[in-house]
């Protein structure tokens, strides 16, 4: 009989869909449903973010296949660099993805964000493709600074880097909140460290004229529980970082929780944008891989740690269960999304490794955004290099 339908429908032209597919589209589901999440811990706030939310399908489905794409992204990544096609420094983000994908949907795009090193999610999910952030590790022209920024400086639109120094991007961050204060924008900035950084006395500097001048600037930092090598709790004597704004309110939030992630974001940015100022996020994530690809990641910690992390703590796998136990989705369904997003990938990776790399010549392009062409030094007074923006 099934060979006999086939027939009549090669006949009659019609084309033949994969059988997960048909019984995917024919299966009824909720279009949204209701999520208890863990309250954060407050610091000079009366209220804080609810501590239930509404998931739709549509969302779930979107989050999820952002933080498989992130996901798979960083182990190409990875195998990238361990056969030697991405060179430099590389620090990779897998475990994180609900902090990324989180923040992103609590905000407008209209908003501004500026973070450290470990960017990649971020520039997925400000709106870069795979293929121009795969390009950009391996200096490649389609790369997202042609090939010329790597893997911690890669820029889009109201996304300002991957930032190497340690901490250097905070007082930018509060600089960007200045901007949208002055020109009246009704826009907020988030601004992202590590917890490594969080020590940092420009961090403090930073607190402060954006307390003075109520800057709507979000303060976030994303605590992984390691500062590369070395643990929270041998770094800081004080590990409340949502409370180091001292003057300035902040929230401590589940980074592992994609939902948390959302409603914390909303909450902070109603706040900035009502004029009181700036906020502090702490977001409590952890990381799979070392701190770039030259650290093994298991000589300050234990193999089990991380696998525990895995198996309990996932942000893939709790938004996952979530859907699939709430009838958001199918087990079947998110099957389909994750070969979609690992065909994204390899064709990604495929155009990172046979696109060209930029031409010496253009050694010197995209110092100003638009300045007349002029000269740049070279290595000596005699090389010279044409700069055009």
């Amino acid at each position: 009989m099934r060979k006999m339908l086939a027939a009549v429908s090669r006949v009659l032209g019609v084309a033949q869909k994969p059988a997960s597919r048909v019984l995917v589209a024919s299966r009824n589901f909720a279009n949204d449903a209701t999520f208890e999440i863990k309250k954060c811990d407050l610091h000079r706030l009366e209220e804080g973010p609810p501590v239930t939310t509404v998931l739709t399908r549509e969302d779930g489905l979107k989050y999820y296949r952002m933080m498989q794409t992130v996901r798979r992204m960083e182990l190409k990544a990875d195998q990238l660099y361990k056969q030697k096609i991405i060179r430099g420094f590389c620090h990779l983000c897998d475990g994180q993805e609900a902090c990324c994908v989180g923040l992103e949907a609590g905000i407008n795009p209209t908003d501004h964000l500026i973070t450290a090193y470990r960017a990649h999610g971020f520039t997925f999910t400000r709106g870069l493709s795979v293929r121009e952030i795969l390009a950009e590790l391996t200096g490649r022209r389609g790369g997202c600074a042609k090939g010329k920024g790597g893997s911690m400086h890669m820029y889009a639109k109201n996304f300002y880097g991957g930032n190497g120094i340690v901490g250097a991007q905070v007082p930018l961050g509060a600089g960007i909140a200045l901007a949208c204060k002055y020109n009246g924008k009704d826009e907020v900035c988030l601004t992202l460290y590590g917890d490594g950084a969080a020590n940092q006395g420009q961090i403090f500097e930073a607190y402060n004229m954006a307390a003075l001048w109520k800057l709507p600037c979000i303060f976030i930092c994303e605590n992984n529980r390691y500062g590369m090598g070395t643990s929270v709790e041998r770094a800081a004597a004080s590990t409340d970082y949502y409370k180091r704004g001292d003057f300035i309110p902040g929230l401590r939030v589940d980074g592992m929780d994609i939902l948390c992630v959302r409603e914390a974001t909303r909450f902070a940015a109603a706040y900035c944008r009502s004029g009181k100022g700036p906020i502090l996020m702490e977001l409590q994530t952890y990381r799979y891989h070392g701190h770039s690809m030259s650290d093994p990641g298991v000589s300050y910690r234990t193999r089990e740690e991380i696998q525990e992390v895995r198996s309990k703590s996932d942000p893939i796998m709790l938004l996952k269960d979530r859907m699939v136990n709430s009838n958001l989705a199918s087990v079947e369904e998110l099957k389909e999304i994750d070969v979609e997003v690992r065909k994204e990938i390899e064709d990604a990776a495929q155009f990172a490794t046979a696109d060209p790399e930029p031409p010496l010549e253009e050694l010197g392009y995209h110092i100003y955004s638009s300045d007349p062409p002029f000269e740049v030094r070279g290595a000596n007074q005699w090389i010279k290099f044409k700069s055009i923006s």
